[in-house]
């Protein structure tokens, strides 16, 4: 598998099937791409929020790919002519050999672009399976059933959000990681705006001095084989 990173919490997974996680393309200040230079497969959005839902809708009208979604985002995008497939936390959507499970985020929803007026259920985060499992935590605070999350689905390459303010910071994730038990830690979702800076660093050398785990610190463009 290689894992793209985009910026902020946008991830290009590359292995049986491409698949791009909460694609916000437009507008992000640190992504590396246009809306042209992405062919996905598939499309997993963890929620709402116009930072993480992103150009889901372009994306998938202008390549025909599948999007996988909460139920309620599901049915939203499926409004918008969207080939959505919905599922429900503890969930799987199984396209092609890769299976795609939703696991809880602690969080706020909604569909920014709907005005708030379309129920977008629960926030999520994704577990990717394919040759090797994958999750990509979404915006979440720390909740204690990470541990499960390691416990069912032993994920070796976990994306976790730093930035603090809207989700876990430095400190918080550090226990995530013990909890989730990966070998490699991506950071995500910090210093794309000032109300989320990281010291990303100094979350590197917890991890490293305090776990077996390694942080892989990217740059917009950014990749890793595993």
């Amino acid at each position: 598998m290689r894992i793209i990173w985009h910026g902020h919490s946008a991830f290009e997974l590359q292995d049986s099937l491409t698949t791009l996680i909460d694609p916000f393309i437009l507008g992000n200040v640190m992504c590396d791409v246009e809306l042209d230079d992405l062919k996905p497969d598939v499309i997993a959005v963890t929620h709402g929020h116009s930072d993480h839902l992103g150009d889901t809708i372009t994306l998938a009208q202008q390549t025909g790919c599948k999007v996988v979604a909460v139920n309620e985002i599901a049915k939203y995008l499926q409004s918008k002519g969207v080939d959505a497939l919905g599922a429900n936390i503890g969930g799987s959507i199984e396209i092609g050999n890769v299976r795609y499970t939703l696991v809880p985020a602690t969080h706020s929803n909604g569909i920014d672009e709907a005005g708030f007026g379309w129920d977008a259920g629960s926030p999520a985060g994704w577990v990717i399976s394919d040759t090797v499992v994958a999750y990509h935590a979404g915006d979440t605070g720390l909740f204690s059933d990470m541990a499960l999350v390691h416990e069912m689905y032993k994920p070796k390459a976990v994306m976790l959000p730093i930035g603090g303010r809207f989700t876990m910071d430095i400190n918080q994730a550090l226990i995530a990681v013990k909890m989730l038990k990966p070998q490699l830690v991506l950071p995500m979702h910090y210093n794309t705006f000032d109300v989320i800076k990281a010291d990303v660093g100094k979350f590197q050398r917890m991890v490293e001095e305090q776990t077996d785990a390694e942080v892989v610190i990217m740059q917009p463009g950014d990749f890793i084989d595993i």
